[in-house]
């Protein structure tokens, strides 16, 4: 049989060079690492520097490297490990050793977008509530929650003020709700500018966007924007979360 048409297809320079530096990271480069600016490094490896950052970009994507700022590109520790479970529901928001924690609320309208899932009127204001979440002692997520003031009736009797006392007041009341059930989609994205800074990102940086439907009565309760870092973060799903393949040349394993 003659060679199908993917088969001749010639590997993209950039995706050769992408497997290059991959072993260079494991052999020549300790995690933390500050790499060497870009001109040294395309002389190094004979390229052109456009043909470099496409590899690099690629690298970052597969969480290898890290871009910080005012420091440079760095070696990127092992991605951790962060559960997205069915089972998970954390909207106490009140310790300071819980995984998400408020940022900030704000009561206004939505985006149009967000106004369609949730099913209310298109002038009608919304709680939104600001979180990150932390691993490791990193943030590693920004979160947009936005809840409808129907779903919180009590709020009314709760501090009125706004930031953190007033985005624990709707989490609270979302608590109480006795969620029937959720639905969830993750797709790749860049980071916005806001989202950026919260995570000590460049604003277009690859992340893991996870929109969460949470629903009661048949209705939308409730719908969480999180944007996860995607150099950083394995995100797990399900219940347990044991599932585990190792990158990076090593053994892949599954508990």
């Amino acid at each position: 049989m003659g060679t199908t048409q993917l088969e001749s297809v010639q590997e993209p320079k950039y995706w050769h060079l992408k497997t290059v530096l991959s072993q260079a990271l494991d052999s020549d480069f300790a995690v933390g690492e500050i790499l060497p600016n870009e001109r040294e490094l395309a002389a190094r490896f004979g390229v052109a520097r456009a043909t470099l950052r496409q590899a690099l970009e690629q690298l970052e994507l597969e969480g290898r490297l890290q871009r910080r700022r005012g420091v440079g590109t760095t070696v990127a520790p092992p991605r951790v490990g962060v559960a997205v479970s069915t089972a998970q529901r954390d909207w106490s928001g009140s310790g300071a050793g819980e995984a998400w924690q408020p940022v900030g609320c704000a009561t206004q309208v939505a985006p149009a977008a967000v106004v369609a899932v949730l099913g209310v009127d298109a002038d009608e204001p919304v709680h939104i509530v600001r979180r990150t979440r932390v691993a490791q002692g990193q943030a590693v997520a920004a979160e947009l929650l936005y809840v409808p003031s129907s779903s919180v009736p009590g709020l009314s009797a709760i501090d009125a003020s706004a930031g953190p006392a007033r985005a624990r007041g709707v989490l609270r009341e979302l608590h109480r709700l006795g969620l029937d059930g959720q639905d969830r989609s993750v797709e790749l994205g860049s980071a916005r500018a806001d989202d950026a800074k919260e995570l000590d990102r460049l604003p277009g940086a690859p992340v893991l966007v996870v929109t969460t439907r949470y629903l009661v009565g048949g209705g939308t309760a409730a719908l969480s924007v999180a944007t996860y870092r995607a150099d950083t973060c394995r995100l797990t799903f399900g219940d347990s979360g044991d599932l585990e393949i190792s990158h990076h040349g090593q053994e892949q394993r599954a508990s």
